[in-house]
């Protein structure tokens, strides 16, 4: 009888000590450069404008908060804007003599 009762104390210790432990996650990101996890918030770029022609094409980054990890990290993401426009070509004429 009391091998039984010290069966089930020690069965029950040991079901208390593992839930117990905990385990840190870690968090990888293969692509840092459309998300990032925890930190400050990255900088982003100044937008560029690319003249392909007969029109320009605008393209900007801007970092944005997209939630947090189970343990309270930030998850930082990258969205890019692209917007185009015509190209106006400004001829400037010297005045006559």
């Amino acid at each position: 009888m009391s091998f039984r009762r010290s069966l089930a104390a020690i069965a029950l210790v040991s079901l208390v000590a593992g839930c117990a432990t905990t385990i840190a996650p870690t968090y990888t990101v293969e692509k840092q450069n459309i998300m990032r996890i925890g930190g400050e918030k990255p900088s982003s770029k100044e937008p560029t404008v690319q003249s392909t022609g007969s029109f320009c094409v605008e393209t900007s980054e801007v970092w944005h908060e997209d939630g947090t990890t189970p343990d309270g990290q930030t998850l930082w993401a990258k969205d890019t804007h692209s917007q185009s426009g015509s190209l106006q070509v400004i001829t400037l004429l010297a005045p006559s003599p």
